[in-house]
């Protein structure tokens, strides 16, 4: 697992999940891509009703992401170099790995 140098002091990409988290846990979790090919820099943010900011991870190598949330709605924002921005609305619940590939 490695961590961003930028200054966030989360882990690229996002805490991994063990085998016995996920079913404790409500996970949303998913790739950035842009042509296929994933996008591993930039940053994933979630966000909670009234867009209010909830947590942000850098994107790993492979444009992943992942999040532990509180089971509910929520939206997941995508920020990418070159002014790429896209929002995705998700929903969490306890025991449910909530997958969501964003294309941009």
């Amino acid at each position: 697992m490695s961590t961003d140098q930028s200054g966030c002091g989360a882990p690229a990409g996002g805490v991994r999940v063990t085998k016995d988290a996920a079913g404790k846990e409500a996970i949303v979790e998913g790739r950035v891509l842009r042509d296929g090919a994933p996008v591993g820099a930039g940053y994933a943010r979630l966000l909670g009703t009234g867009g209010e900011f909830v947590a942000e991870v850098p994107l790993g190598a492979d444009g992943g992401f992942r999040f532990f949330a509180a089971p509910g709605q929520w939206t997941l924002r995508v920020l990418a170099p070159g002014g790429v921005r896209a929002e995705r609305s998700v929903s969490a619940d306890i025991g449910h790995i909530t997958t969501v590939d964003v294309v941009v």
